[in-house]
């Protein structure tokens, strides 16, 4: 064999073994679940995540963006990217918080603008913080840090923290009581709030408590406990936002302009260690939750499913359960809840988010140290 003919031969051997023992293919397909009116697959895209939070979606088909709470943003494009993509905000793992969210701006074809929120430290402790930077496809440019929610405080429950857009263009943060549950009826504190920004950070000029003597501009509405889920409802563009009770209470609310939801004045839920929180689960000027959960199920992300792949699930809540181990599904007629059902549970895994893809799959994150990206994808004739 002469050398001109060695070469090809040779390195085409090598490529071969290569892939063969590297495959760049998803893992294999998790055994068929079946729900009420769906049999569906679970299908391991990656793992060996480090307790991812968030994801987003790049347009086009160009991957998937995936915050770990150490810190970590990483890249899933067909298989899982090595490594963090860099320039990302430098945050402080403290307990529940970390790294946390992740959006795309809505024009974010034009501008690739991507925004965060994250653990940031300051004078007196740690807190929630809001960030944006340009993505380039491969890294970070230009960070710029949008909003510190203060004041900062010791400790490490409770940080929120889930972003969305409306279709206004306005940006909706959320923020929990820092574990200072009396801070969550306070205006002068960010504590407890759903903060309502224009795209740069700055407030809007019609929030319900701009103007007004001791409040924090930056409010939307209050009286909330620790709102890890948040999602735009596909019919009418209202924001829905779901937020951990203490031992027992989980709320799901429809977010209404300057309201008040309770927290700690009402609630649902009783003392960890037995006890009421509060004599009251309702009083005059402050909202009733849609729906609540009793005993907890710790709820972490949420979405409406709006796709065409399971056609009997459009239009439904789904959120993830971290205490519960399973995804839940709630079957909603408008603003109606007409039953609820449990996915996913013989994973056996913590749900950490939800997202509907614009592929028209679900797509889950687990919560763990080994964590991973699923998409629910249905089983022919189910």
């Amino acid at each position: 064999m002469s050398r001109t003919q060695f070469r090809p031969w040779f390195l085409a051997t090598v490529l071969a073994a290569l892939f063969t023992a590297f495959p760049d293919v998803p893992a294999a397909a998790e055994d068929v679940f079946r729900s009420k009116d769906h049999a569906y697959r679970a299908v391991t895209l990656a793992r060996g995540l480090d307790q991812p939070w968030g994801m987003a979606f790049l347009p086009r088909a160009q991957g998937i963006l995936i915050t770990e709470k150490s810190g970590r943003i990483r890249l899933y494009r067909g298989r899982l990217l090595p490594g963090a993509v860099r320039g990302g905000p430098k945050s402080v793992e403290s307990g529940q918080g970390g790294l946390m969210d992740i959006a795309l701006h809505p024009d974010f074809d034009n501008n690739g603008l991507v925004y965060f929120t994250y653990t940031g430290r300051g004078i007196g402790g740690v807190g929630t913080e809001l960030a944006r930077a340009r993505f380039n496809g491969r890294a970070f440019e230009d960070l710029e840090v949008l909003f510190r929610a203060e004041p900062k405080t010791r400790g490490g429950r409770h940080f929120g923290s889930r972003m969305v857009f409306d279709r206004s263009g306005y940006l909706y943060v959320t923020y929990g009581d820092r574990g200072g549950r009396y801070d969550a009826q306070d205006l002068a504190v960010h504590q407890g709030g759903i903060f309502r920004f224009t795209d740069d950070g700055q407030v809007p000029a019609d929030n319900p408590f701009t103007g007004q003597p001791g409040a924090r501009p930056e409010f939307y509405s209050y009286g909330h406990r620790n709102a890890q889920g948040a999602a735009l409802h596909p019919e009418t563009g209202v924001l829905w936002a779901h937020e951990h009770g203490p031992q027992g209470g989980d709320e799901v609310n429809i977010i209404r302009k300057g309201a008040n939801y309770g927290w700690p004045q009402i609630t649902y839920g009783e003392e960890y260690g037995g006890g009421k929180v509060s004599e009251h689960t309702a009083l005059p000027g402050m909202e009733q939750p849609l729906l609540y959960w009793v005993p907890s199920i710790a709820p972490s992300g949420m979405a409406f499913y709006t796709g065409d792949k399971f056609p009997k699930w459009k239009g439904d809540l789904f959120v993830g359960a971290l205490r519960g181990t399973h995804l839940r599904r709630v079957r909603l007629q408008g603003e109606t809840v007409l039953g609820q059902e449990e996915l996913l549970a013989d994973l056996g895994e913590r749900i950490r988010d939800v997202r509907d893809g614009p592929d028209g799959y679900l797509y889950v994150l687990t919560d763990s140290g080994d964590g991973r990206l699923i998409q629910l994808e249905p089983v022919d004739g189910g």
